[in-house]
């Protein structure tokens, strides 16, 4: 009879041990947001979306973030506006979107310096051209939700794209860019 207790209890405490180490699926929250940031020869110049899509496989321990197994976001081009529509069409055509019509970024490894930083390594790929960055993330929980927000400095060289010019060419964009997101999984 103790025998059969003892097994029960080792049981029941490695099941409550998986559960407050697990790993689970998360998809990107419509409340996540993607912002473009840079400059040109008149002014500063910010394209926002909130359409990204994606899934990330996270390891939970105690309610907070223990591993990010991996994270891909698609965001799809054209969703990224500014206050101008003029600025929009120069912007897609410097991305080609009727050939390249997402932005996306694929995780490859992900390395936690303390309880709210974590610093990413991942693939971009901007108008079809693929980029290996690392970004410094800080990430927060709030109720079963994690939110990791970062950015990384760019240029359109990057990713063979020349900065769009309007006007006749006598407005140019700096060639200097920053993506800035808040990636909200729920």
């Amino acid at each position: 009879m103790k025998t059969i207790k003892s097994i029960l209890l080792t049981i029941i405490f490695t099941a409550l041990g998986l559960q407050a180490n697990a790993q689970k699926n998360y998809t990107v929250n419509t409340k996540s947001t993607f912002e473009v940031a840079g400059t040109s020869t008149v002014h500063d110049w910010v394209m926002k979306s909130t359409e990204g899509t994606g899934i990330a496989n996270l390891t939970i321990k105690d309610s907070k973030l223990a591993g990010l197994n991996s994270l891909t976001v698609t965001l799809l081009a054209e969703s990224l506006k500014s206050s101008k529509t003029s600025m929009d069409k120069v912007a897609y055509e410097a991305l080609d979107t009727e050939t390249h019509q997402n932005i996306e970024y694929v995780l490859k490894s992900a390395e936690k310096i303390n309880e709210t930083t974590w610093t990413l390594t991942g693939i971009y790929t901007i108008a079809g051209v693929s980029k290996e960055y690392k970004t410094q993330v800080k990430v927060t929980a709030d109720n079963g939700t994690f939110i990791l927000q970062g950015s990384n400095q760019i240029t359109f060289g990057d990713f063979e794209m020349a900065p769009p010019k309007a006007a006749l060419g006598v407005v140019k964009a700096g060639k200097d860019l920053t993506l800035i997101f808040t990636i909200i999984l729920s």
